[in-house]
């Protein structure tokens, strides 16, 4: 990949977007590429957490390269084809957990993907924005996300004045999990995703699933849900692993079975 770096490390598969040079502005080979990565990593055993990071502290993403994209999209170059929710801008699923940490700018497209991760933890110099409206261009996937995580009005008001906002703000709102000075952004991210590890992977990633789907199921769909996931996990090694560690007081040792 030209644009991402992969790594494993104690279990977390870390994807570090790397155009420095362009405050990680993203092209479309940039699109293929993070997403792309998501799902290597998702497909990884070795892998139970994921996490989406910077190589430069200036810019998480400072969202689309518009100097590239804006002319593809009005090209007529491509022809239509059906909807795949392959990118994570356009509903990308992952099973793992993914947690966004973000220093520097965060806007339009940056701000997307961290909103299409799980969790988010924030440098305090880490500034947000949808500034989509003041190019005369569609916030898409973070329209749909944004009024999950904080209030329809907030949301309206942050994406349609296109204004900036600090990371103390994102975190008011319930955009951002944590607020950590600049130089623990990566103790504080590795330490989240080392603490998510620890845990059974498979109860985990079900944890993931019965919350993401009962979003928009009733409260006894979901329920029902959750009987064929509990079913499936106490089947499997790592539940009774869980369950003897919990009788021996002692740490469990998980095999991902």
């Amino acid at each position: 990949m030209e644009f991402v770096k992969l790594a494993v490390q104690d279990r977390i598969g870390i994807i570090s977007l790397d155009r420095p040079g362009k405050l990680n502005a993203m092209t479309r080979q940039m699109y293929q590429e993070i997403s792309a990565a998501l799902v290597q990593m998702d497909n990884d055993p070795e892998v139970w957490v994921i996490v989406v990071r910077s190589t430069t502290p200036k810019a998480f993403s400072a969202g689309a390269d518009l100097s590239i994209l804006h002319t593809v999209l009005t090209s007529g170059e491509f022809n239509w084809q059906a909807f795949r929710p392959d990118r994570f801008d356009m509903g990308l699923q992952v099973s793992k957990p993914v947690i966004a940490s973000i220093d520097g700018f965060c806007l339009a497209g940056g701000m997307e993907l961290a909103l299409s991760c799980d969790m988010r933890v924030a440098a305090e110099t880490a500034v947000f924005g949808t500034p989509e409206v003041t190019w005369s261009v569609l916030h898409g996937f973070g329209a749909l996300m944004l009024p999950r995580l904080t209030s329809l009005g907030k949301a309206m008001e942050i994406m349609m004045t296109g204004e900036r906002m600090s990371a103390a703000e994102a975190e008011r709102l319930g955009l951002v999990n944590r607020v950590v000075p600049p130089g623990e952004l990566e103790s504080a991210t590795m330490g989240l995703a080392r603490r998510i590890a620890r845990n059974g992977p498979i109860a985990v990633r079900m944890t993931k699933e019965i919350t993401l789907r009962g979003l928009n199921m009733s409260l006894h769909d979901g329920l029902r849900l959750y009987r064929e996931l509990n079913r499936t996990v106490h089947a499997s090694q790592d539940s009774v692993e869980g369950m003897e560690a919990w009788r021996e007081r002692r740490e469990p040792q998980y095999t991902n079975t």
